[in-house]
């Protein structure tokens, strides 16, 4: 079996560590990779809220569904290590469920899987975690640590085209010291060699996309079902203000959609932004769509130190987006201005602007609303923003 290249100060001697386990391909092979290390090895598997089933179905989380625990279990048994499932069901559901609907009433586009991270793997499980006496909490991202002296750094994960780091930009220094990825190290067919040779039936499981609190993946649904405020129909204008149609509420629509708008135009027109005040759907050609300056709010530096001036950066505007050129101002603690080199296309509040130097994630926020912008472009006169 080949050795897991992984730093020796986490690995140097036998740790007890805790390793969220989804029944998934790639938690499975980060438990079995450390239980090849010698370490003391617990699995943990959060329940989480689910929206009720139908019929006679019950209610399952795609995260947790009882074939998922179930493989969970056998993956344990195989590798001879305790697992156990934690209760997070009303604190997810508070926490996360309960947030989703917030950002579109507010008329935001968020990204769930960041505040999950962010406040049910590495606070509520950690806490957990660090609470059975483990040294470290081990997830199966597509990330890697480093440390050099005592300051912890997140890279991007090996693999290109799996690479998570964009939803882990909320990690602190102290959850960085608790926290390693052992497949960041690894492609993706690697991930799934190592499993065959581990012997784990989970080898070829196929990977879930959807959101994993809904019965069917339709998010429309479930918000026209759970909030009656995002149902409020408007009307959808051009640039100059111009009624084009009507929407069915500002909720049901994203950044830069082009299809399901209901209008006929004598060109393609695309979603530019939501006009909260008029509760109105902005639409124009896609040429209009580029985006040079952005906000990001809630911004957490990585290295817990805020930048003394501006600097270079490659920004993700999104988890699957390209990296692109920019430069970042720090305004404050915990925001940012970001003015891209070329036009952005897709900049869409509540989701998440991440800043790169190359490998290393340096931090992030949440992309804020046009209105902030526009009062920070107002600050822009004396010419702060100027390198």
């Amino acid at each position: 079996m080949n050795p897991m290249p992984m730093s020796e100060t986490r690995t140097g001697e036998r740790r007890r560590i805790v390793v969220a386990m989804s029944g998934g391909v790639d938690s499975s092979v980060a438990a079995a990779l450390l239980v090849d290390q010698g370490h003391e090895v617990i699995g943990m598997m959060l329940r989480l809220w689910s929206e009720p089933g139908t019929g006679t179905s019950a209610p399952t989380n795609r995260c947790c569904t009882p074939d998922q625990m179930a493989d969970a279990r056998r993956v344990a048994d195989r590798l001879g290590i305790p697992f156990y499932v934690v209760d997070a069901q009303q604190h997810f559901r508070q926490a996360i469920v309960q947030f989703f609907i917030r950002e579109h009433e507010a008329g935001r586009t968020p990204n769930p899987c960041v505040e999950c991270n962010r406040q049910i793997r590495f606070t509520y499980l950690l806490e957990r975690a660090m609470a059975l006496g483990a040294d470290y909490l081990v997830t199966g991202h597509y990330a890697r640590v480093s440390q050099v002296g005592g300051k912890y750094s997140l890279l991007q994960g090996l693999d290109s085209n799996k690479d998570q780091s964009y939803v882990l930009y909320t990690l602190r220094q102290d959850q960085l010291a608790r926290v390693f990825f052992p497949i960041g190290d690894y492609a993706k067919p690697e991930v799934r060699d190592l499993a065959r040779q581990y012997g784990l039936l989970v080898a070829s499981k196929r990977e879930s996309q959807d959101l994993c609190f809904l019965k069917d993946g339709d998010y429309r649904r479930f918000l026209r079902e759970n909030s009656l405020q995002v149902q409020a129909a408007g009307p959808i204008l051009d640039e100059d203000g111009h009624e084009l149609g009507q929407h069915e509420g500002l909720a049901f629509y994203t950044i830069g959609q082009r299809k399901g708008l209901g209008i006929a135009a004598a060109e393609p027109l695309f979603v530019l932004r939501k006009d909260l005040e008029r509760n109105a759907l902005i639409v124009g050609p896609r040429t209009a769509l580029g985006v040079r300056d952005l906000v990001a709010t809630g911004v957490n530096w990585i290295s817990g130190e805020v930048p003394a001036a501006p600097f270079l950066a490659q920004v993700k505007i999104r988890y699957k987006a390209t990296a692109l050129e920019a430069t970042v101002w720090p305004i404050g603690a915990d925001q940012a201005r970001v003015r891209f080199a070329e036009p952005a296309f897709g900049v869409t509040s509540g989701q998440a602007a991440v800043f790169y130097d190359g490998e290393a994630c340096l931090g992030g926020g949440l992309i804020a609303n046009d209105q902030a912008l526009e009062i920070m472009v107002e600050d822009d006169r004396s010419g702060e923003y100027a390198l």
